[in-house]
This record gives C-alpha cells, sequence and structure tokens, in this order.
C-alpha cells in the first residue's frame, strides 16, 4: 500500500508499506493491504513500519527510527489516519 506521513513541518515519509501498525484511541491496530477503508483518531505512540523495500537513503530523516533493513518506527505525538483504496495518509503531531 502506498503511505504517506505528514506533520504540519514536512512529509516524514513517502513510500509503499507491507503492513503499519498504529497507536488508535483504543488501542494499537494494524492495516494491511487491501484493509477496508478506515479513518481513525490517533493518540501518542509509534507508527511501526513493515516496508516494501528498504529505506532508502533520501527517506531517511531525524525522525525515523530504523528498526531492521525493512522495518521503522516513527514516534507521534498524535493525530489522524486515513486508509482508502490501498492509500494510507497519516497527518501526524
Amino acid at each position: 500500500m502506498k503511505l504517506e506521513i505528514i506533520t504540519p513541518e514536512s512529509n516524514v515519509f513517502s513510500g509503499e508499506a507491507k503492513t503499519v501498525s498504529l497507536p488508535g484511541l483504543d488501542g494499537i491496530f494494524q492495516v494491511l493491504n487491501n484493509h477496508a477503508p478506515v479513518i481513525s483518531a490517533l493518540k501518542k505512540g509509534a507508527l511501526i513500519v513493515e516496508l516494501e523495500q528498504p529505506l532508502s537513503e533520501d527517506q531517511k530523516n531525524d525522525m525515523i527510527s530504523v528498526e531492521s533493513p525493512g522495518k521503522i518506527s516513527i514516534s507521534i505525538n498524535g493525530g489522524v489516519a486515513e486508509l482508502n483504496q490501498n492509500k494510507l495518509i497519516i497527518l501526524a503531531e
């Protein structure tokens, strides 16, 4: 699925993901390819992303922690996530 993580200051990540775990208000949930459409508020926590391909040098920035070659973590203070037609957009604080 196409993943975009955006903050008011910058575009944190844009790329392809296999799975994304998100800190929803009612607990952590995960979305996969072909998941049903979702809109959810997010609380403070970590976005865990399993990538289709390892993170490239031009995708790296201060907010991204590399867990392994195909897995990254991004700490957020809250936000909103929208998944529709295999495109997940996260507006994070």
